[in-house]
């Protein structure tokens, strides 16, 4: 149970009959074990079994034909986190083929959505190519963030490094983005060049089990502890193991605080 408040700002879940395979092929891509079963119910029920306040899902759009799907299952999975009293918010996919970015974002509020989640590494595009360009202009417009899965140190799949994302910014300085694993997983020297930069924001998942607390302190401090924001990278990590890990840190309480529940609150607005 935990023993501050929290909200898990970084989540993955599928319909019950896809998880599996999902969970599988996730392992597969990074070659790491995976913790939890990717559903809303098992993810519901980490969270009302940890002390968990709530959780941002976040989609990820493999094809252009299947976005539209993917959203309206993300909306149907923050109604029923919410029916078990949990905070819940989710963010849509997008597709670098898609040709209706107006459409898209209009659809995506619509239907309760609270943003965009893009992986380029999954999706096989740069963060600054150009066909994402209409979904950055109209997620501007609209006052809609962006999350991106960031960094990866494989040679092969460098399609989130930060300098790509400086790109983006320079095009759409006031577009709110999150530059998730503290700035790039297993790239966490390049999280440097995105300290500076105005309306990003970050998250710890998938990035402390991987440093040790002192790496983990020191990159918080940089980026920002009004910056930082708690994720468990579910279901590649539970609550069960990313609580302590977090707790361990050398952060002062108010710290934690603002990073386990306070900026995800005001990022989103409960």
């Amino acid at each position: 149970m935990a023993m501050r408040k929290y909200f898990d700002i970084h989540t993955h879940v599928w319909p019950d009959r896809l998880a599996p395979a999902a969970c599988r092929n996730l392992g597969d891509f990074y070659v790491f074990p995976i913790e939890g079963k990717g559903t809303v119910s098992d993810l519901t029920e980490v969270c009302t079994g940890h002390g968990i306040a709530g959780a941002l899902m976040l989609c990820v759009a493999t094809n252009a034909r299947q976005v539209r799907a993917v959203n309206d299952g993300a909306a149907a999975a923050v109604a029923g986190m919410r029916a078990s009293g949990l905070l819940s918010y989710a963010f849509g996919g997008y597709h670098q083929d898609c040709t209706d970015a107006e459409e898209t974002v209009a659809h995506a509020l619509e239907i309760g959505l609270s943003g965009f989640k893009l992986h380029p590494d999954i999706q096989g595009a740069d963060i600054d190519d150009e066909r994402f360009l209409p979904l950055y202009r109209c997620c501007e417009e609209a006052g809609l963030p962006v999350y991106f899965h960031m960094g990866d140190a494989r040679p092969q799949y460098r399609f989130s490094e930060a300098v790509k994302l400086l790109r983006v910014k320079e095009k759409f300085p006031s577009l709110m983005t999150v530059a998730a694993h503290l700035g790039g997983y297993s790239a966490w020297d390049d999280a440097a060049l995105l300290a500076e930069t105005d309306n990003i924001l970050f998250d710890t998942s998938s990035s402390l089990w991987a440093m040790s607390p002192e790496r983990a302190v020191e990159l918080i401090h940089m980026l920002g502890t009004d910056r930082v924001m708690f994720g468990t990278d579910y279901p590649v990590v539970t609550a069960a193991t990313e609580l302590p890990r977090f707790e361990r840190l050398e952060l002062t309480e108010a710290e934690k605080d603002a990073i386990a529940f306070g900026n995800a609150a005001r990022f989103l607005g409960f």
